[in-house]
């Protein structure tokens, strides 16, 4: 075990999963670093969309603050930023341009960016678009953390300026997600929040295999579905489904259907919470294809990758019941291998001990 770690996080949310997977991520992450003995401060947003679903309004693994002015908070905070092992900042954080910027002015120790939207952040700032980072910041960080990895760190580093970007997946508390004996309820299901460019891919490959398999149950769990969308009379809609109820929902279905963003599936080695959590339940993935993807999960060995709806209906119709069950139980083992929570905690602080190691030598 490395030697504790005082970090302060300042991120999208921790209390509330509702309409993110920001919440998911973090929960993992701070749980294992809570295992491995380190000491986490979480900053958070006190926004009115998050406040009426906060289902974990007190964790007891880190220590927790809202806030409503970030130079309050800031101001209030100051004495710990600075004293802090490192300060992550990470991704959609409301004000994160002037945060970081007055972060910076502090000079903590580390200053990390944590973004868990990577190709999403990258195709906003091409757009002009600075709401939570700005290109001129992309340089400031000690380390940039990227949920996507592969040749997006060569980009962030030889493109975007970064100083050094490292890969910082997603991951799952193997804790709280493990194979279930619960009926079967539904063939093939899908746990995400309405994206208009993940639709097209929804339609494709589990609202299509239903139309085509009427006998077949199917399932959509995730808030903000517009209401003109055609659902077929076997997909049952869920709209928002607790983390404490990801388990069961997992456990339920014969397979589970990965769909990733445009800017992900463009830039490639962005595997989801998602993925991990259904891995860690042995519950066989469906996905559809990215670069990266065949190297985390291989195809036909531990998931399903689908180039379109004839893959899915051959999935579901054609797969012995035997090969579906070798599939989810290889994913749960690469996930125990190498994505549960405190495996990700320890590479974080591996790298925040290497980065504060460095900084040191160069005083």
């Amino acid at each position: 075990m490395s030697a504790p770690l005082d970090i302060v996080i300042l991120g999208l949310s921790l209390t509330s999963s509702w309409g993110n997977g920001h919440a998911t991520t973090y929960r993992a992450l701070l749980r294992g670093l809570a295992r491995e003995g380190h000491h986490v401060l979480f900053l958070e947003r006190d926004v009115p969309w998050y406040a009426p679903h906060r289902d974990l309004p007190d964790p007891d693994f880190c220590e927790l603050q809202l806030y409503d002015d970030p130079a309050a908070m800031l101001d209030g905070h100051g004495a710990r930023l600075a004293r802090a092992d490192a300060v992550i900042v990470g991704s959609y954080v409301p004000d994160g341009v002037q945060i970081i910027d007055a972060l910076h002015a502090l000079k903590p120790r580390l200053l990390c960016f944590y973004d868990i939207d990577t190709p999403v952040t990258l195709d906003r700032l091409d757009e002009g678009d600075e709401e939570y980072i700005a290109t001129r910041q992309v340089g400031l960080f000690d380390i940039y953390f990227s949920f996507s990895g592969g040749k997006v760190l060569e980009h962030l580093e030889q493109v975007r300026g970064a100083r050094r970007a490292e890969a910082l997946y997603c991951s799952v508390d193997a804790d709280r997600y493990a194979p279930m004996d619960v009926p079967q309820k539904w063939d093939l299901g899908y746990l995400g929040t309405y994206s208009p460019d993940r639709q097209p891919t929804l339609e494709a490959l589990l609202l299509e295999p239903a139309r085509m398999l009427p006998e077949r149950r199917f399932v959509v769990a995730g808030p903000q579905y517009p209401d003109d969308i055609d659902w077929p009379d076997n997909v049952e809609r869920i709209d928002h489904l607790p983390p404490a109820r990801h388990v069961e929902f997992y456990n339920a279905q014969g397979f589970t259907l990965n769909v990733t963003r445009a800017a992900m599936r463009r830039m490639g080695w962005s595997p989801s919470v998602r993925l991990f959590e259904a891995g860690a339940c042995a519950t066989p993935i469906i996905s559809d294809d990215w670069r990266g993807l065949n190297e985390l999960f291989p195809d036909g060995e531990a998931i399903v990758i689908a180039q379109d709806t004839r893959d899915v209906v051959a999935a579901l119709t054609e797969l012995p019941v035997s090969a579906r069950r070798a599939i989810g139980e290889n994913a749960r083992n690469r996930v125990l291998a190498g994505h549960t929570g405190q495996a990700r905690a320890r590479e974080l602080a591996a790298l925040l001990q290497s980065a504060g190691a460095d900084r040191l030598e160069r005083m």
